[in-house]
């Protein structure tokens, strides 16, 4: 599994890459947002490295939030890496938790190949996203919800059970999060 590139870019165009590494050329499908940013033709990528029946695609990032971002939205049925891309074309990782947050659903309709019935179902399924700070302790907080709702869901708990217990319990740290919650929900 490739996870990242460090090399030249010898060829860019707005949505895709290819770099050159050690003398293996690859190539990358990356965002609008990110193809702006880069402006030497040295490069280092995060990288989502996408294996299908009949193809291997690799996606890349220059910020971890961006990648966060496509990772948690190609987890969601019907939406693909294009739709994703499109996503991280369109928004910024803060604009789009905002969007989220917001519950906004006519600003994600202006994504290409985003309807209303998709963009309701995102916004729905991606309650609670935000985006990775390290300056806001009331982030955290929300981080360790989000990922103490992800853990549980893996559980196989409903969604909107989850969530509800989530609010009930006292914010800390993911794990206890988790823990406090699985005991309300054994009873």
């Amino acid at each position: 599994m490739i996870v990242g590139l460090i090399g030249k870019v010898t060829k860019k165009e707005p949505t895709l890459l290819n770099i050159n590494v050690n003398g293996i050329i690859y190539e990358v499908f990356v965002s609008i947002n990110c193809s702006s940013k880069i402006i030497s033709d040295e490069i280092k990528l995060e990288i989502t490295h996408i294996i299908r029946e009949d193809s291997q695609s690799l996606y890349g990032f220059l910020d971890s939030n961006e990648k966060k971002l496509f990772d948690t939205v190609i987890k969601i049925n019907g939406v693909g890496p294009k739709v994703a891309l499109a996503i991280c074309s369109t928004f910024t990782p803060t604009s789009f938790a905002q969007i989220v947050n917001e519950n906004d659903v006519s600003m994600l309709k202006r994504v290409p190949g985003i309807g209303p019935k998709g963009a309701s179902r995102i916004l729905v399924e991606l309650s609670g996203f935000i985006v990775d700070s390290h300056d806001n302790l009331e982030d955290s907080s929300l981080s360790s919800s989000f990922e103490a709702a992800l853990a549980l869901e893996s559980l196989g708990f409903k969604k909107d059970v989850v969530s509800k217990v989530l609010k009930t319990c006292v914010s800390g740290n993911t794990s206890d999060l988790v823990k406090e919650a699985l005991r309300k929900l054994q009873k």
